[in-house]
């Protein structure tokens, strides 16, 4: 019997093929479109975060208590090399990277700005976050006092490749101290603090300036992708201040839920429209097979083998819609995750928030499984309303009422 019900259905659900096919091309154009955009949306967040990442605060940081308050280096980590070394060692670390970092102040002849110095191995960065993925103009070297700028900073004190810049702050004595420096190059790592503040010398240079050990730093930095990493060594290292992704970046941890937001609202929308469509679709279907759905009746097959020929009619019609927008949806985010979107139009107002001018999507397998559930659900409902119709049908009027 079910494969009688299943052949009929199939059948029925092509009996106005027009009106079939312009219903599953609504819904894979609707889904295409609702995955590109969550693609595209979900590709700005993890771009921002892993560009972040990368440059700054790593999956997990570990400071001196008290350093990120005061922002003073006498809160420095005294024994980094070692922890790094014990780092190092942990299996699930896939990289560790020592910087220090000093507030002060970046002048020109003509110009002044706050600025934080960085003392960085630039092999060490490179390793752990391809920092010269983020190189502007110049050559990601050192030279003779040697430095490289962030972009937003160099707009400010207008600095060039081969511009000369004073850095003055407060060395480890409590002593004022300055040093004359050459922009070697400019980047642009889209970390908003980065880009406007940054001053990067080489790390052994800094540590001499600043009066520090050779062992010491403001800030270890950590890759990992054991998000249970953090827990272990911040109670292996209660004596410091460890510090997750999302806990220095709670601007990026309230994008990401942003983001959940507006695609849920997204996803919505596009679902209405599916689950009115298929609904107008069915609805209609049902109307003009009155008839023939009182003369099953009439012959004696029981209601529910009618509801589960119209509930497969839905099925099959939201399942065709399903798989066409989900080879259209697949080739559009392959696309965008290739080769993105330009908005070099809006690049300075992109720039400044953090985004790049070309924005690559992501593909995920939970954007197919998702819209898989909710157009199989929409397809279920939307048949709810003609089957109380068919429920309520008075076969021998409905048969004298068409003669």
């Amino acid at each position: 019997m079910f494969r009688l019900i299943l052949k009929m259905a199939w059948k029925n659900s092509f009996a106005r093929p027009s009106r079939t096919l312009l219903l599953v091309v609504m819904i894979a154009v609707s889904m295409s479109m609702m995955l590109g955009i969550q693609g595209l949306y979900d590709g700005m967040a993890m771009n921002m975060a892993d560009k972040n990442k990368r440059s700054d605060s790593g999956d997990i940081s570990i400071f001196a208590k008290d350093y990120r308050i005061n922002r003073d280096i006498s809160y420095r980590i005294k024994n980094a090399d070692e922890i790094r070394g014990e780092l190092n060692n942990t299996p699930e670390v896939e990289a560790v990277v020592l910087r220090v970092s000093a507030d002060g102040l970046a002048s020109t002849a003509r110009k002044s700005s706050f600025a934080q110095i960085r003392g960085i191995d630039l092999q060490e960065e490179e390793n752990f976050g391809a920092f010269s993925e983020f190189l502007k103009q110049g050559k990601m070297e050192f030279g003779k006092r040697g430095a490289i700028v962030g972009i937003e900073l160099a707009k400010t004190l207008k600095l060039k490749v081969g511009s000369k810049v004073v850095f003055s702050t407060q060395d480890s004595n409590g002593e004022i101290n300055s040093m004359a420096l050459k922009v070697d190059a400019i980047v642009q790592t889209t970390n908003i603090v980065l880009d406007t503040s940054a001053i990067y010398i080489d790390l052994e240079k800094l540590r001499t300036f600043l009066g520090l050990m050779s062992h010491e730093a403001t800030q270890i930095v950590i890759k990992t992708e054991n998000i249970k990493l953090y827990e272990r060594l911040k109670s292996r290292y209660s004596s410091l201040d460890v510090k997750s992704f999302f806990e220095l970046q709670p601007m990026m941890k309230m994008m990401e839920e942003m983001m959940v937001i507006f695609n849920s609202i997204t996803f919505f929308i596009v679902m209405s429209v599916v689950f009115v469509g298929i609904f107008g679709v069915m609805y209609v279907s049902v109307l003009d097979r009155i008839r023939e759905f009182g003369i099953m009746l009439s012959i004696g097959m029981q209601y529910k083998y009618i509801r589960l020929q119209i509930f497969l009619e839905a099925i099959v019609v939201g399942l065709l819609g399903f798989l066409s927008g989900a080879v259209l949806g697949l080739f559009l985010l392959i696309y965008l995750k290739d080769y993105g979107l330009d908005f070099s139009a809006f690049a300075d107002a992109l720039e400044m928030w953090g985004y790049e001018t070309i924005i690559h999507g992501t593909i995920k397998l939970s954007y197919f499984t998702t819209t898989f559930l909710a157009i199989m659900s929409a397809s279920v409902l939307s048949v709810l309303i003609p089957l109380r119709k068919i429920k309520k049908l008075n076969p021998i009027e409905v048969i004298k009422a068409d003669k």
